[in-house]
């Protein structure tokens, strides 16, 4: 058989590059004879920087120390490709997993304005970023006073950083924000959701960052605030992403909002893998409703359906209904008897998983 292997990263667990080697170690445990071909993705969150660096190897890998999420330094990797494009992955600079303890109000994307800046002083000239696994509900706002943008209250007073503060907004000062590079900004995005409203940033993904129904509903005004003085376009599938980065982003630095699962798997080369494959394996961390709408598994079944190629699924839960396009279906948390077990050593229950699905799956 023809096997594909083509995760997306387990988040704050184990990279994709190493879920996919992990996922084709089970599965030739059982199966040696196969051709097994690892093609580890990303969707515009955690692992899309390695994603790229995968796909071209000619880029140049840099860091940058940025302020986190909580205002504490980390690093934070992008590349530079040859032709002057840079690539950001803003979980690198204000991911989830780089608190020490959820801050829903407080968190901010301002490292990710810096990641930005570096790159372009570097003679970046264009940008493409990578927007899931934040956070923050800021609205890119963090970002964008990073890149020069000044926020203040209806006293003329600068507000502090986080999405609580937006609650406060009373004028955008844009004169000091630095131009876009000449290629211009593309978002890559794992969700459709708009900005605001039951479907929107702080509503759908608040909770995950921490955030009660009263902090939900606050980041929720605070937003639909900061989208009535932004010239934006607040109901754009996608706009919610990241906290609303994707909508500051595109409502003041002219960004263009781009579904990044399909967009990475093209450039990887999914397509050409899928020809003529027997099979696909792809996980990730949570199986469930969500990962239908623009997450890499989601668009990875829709472009297997395409192609007739059947698709076995790997999730360190799973959650919800399987649809009827996975073949099957193993959870980790099963195989291991526990998340703390299955979290501990991820690549170990990985290759439990490639194993049980090669066993199910064929004679």
């Amino acid at each position: 058989m023809r096997v594909v292997v083509a995760p997306d990263s387990f988040k704050g667990s184990v990279t994709a590059g190493d879920a996919a080697r992990a996922l084709a170690r089970g599965w030739l445990a059982h199966r040696p004879g196969d051709d097994v071909r690892l093609l580890p993705l990303a969707d515009g969150g955690e692992g899309t920087v390695d994603a790229f660096a995968a796909a071209l190897p000619d880029a140049e890998r840099r860091t940058t120390v940025v302020p986190g999420p909580d205002g504490r330094p980390v690093d934070a990797a992008w590349l530079l490709l040859p032709d002057r494009t840079a690539v950001l992955e803003l979980a690198q600079s204000s991911g989830l997993p780089l608190l020490e303890c959820p801050d829903p109000l407080g968190a901010h994307t301002y490292g990710l304005g810096v990641v930005a800046r570096a790159a372009l002083d570097a003679g970046a000239t264009r940008l493409v970023i990578g927007l899931g696994g934040s956070a923050s509900t800021d609205g890119g706002t963090g970002a964008l006073r990073a890149l020069g943008l000044r926020l203040h209250d209806d006293q003329g007073r600068e507000l502090p950083l986080g999405g609580a503060a937006l609650a406060e907004l009373a004028r955008l000062d844009t004169t000091g924000l630095v131009p876009p590079p000449p290629g211009g900004v593309h978002l890559l995005v794992d969700v459709t959701a708009p900005l605001t409203g039951p479907a929107g940033a702080a509503a759908t993904y608040g909770p995950q960052k921490g955030a009660g129904p009263e902090a939900v509903a606050l980041l929720d005004a605070a937003l639909g605030r900061f989208a009535g003085l932004a010239d934006g376009a607040p109901d754009q599938p996608g706009a919610g992403a990241a906290g609303g980065t994707a909508y500051g982003l595109s409502a003041l630095w002219d960004a263009r909002i781009t579904p990044g699962a399909a967009t990475i798997a093209t450039l990887v080369g999914l397509g050409e893998a899928l020809a003529g494959a027997d099979l696909v394996l792809t996980g990730e961390g949570r199986f469930d409703d969500t990962s239908l709408t623009g997450k890499v598994v989601g668009s990875l079944l829709d472009a297997a359906a395409s192609a007739g190629v059947p698709v076995a699924v790997a999730a360190g839960q799973v959650a919800g209904r399987v649809p009827g396009s996975v073949a099957a279906a193993v959870s980790l948390v099963e195989l291991a008897g526990s998340i703390d077990a299955a979290m501990d050593d991820p690549t170990t229950w990985l290759a439990e998983a490639g194993e049980a699905l090669s066993r199910r799956l064929t004679p």
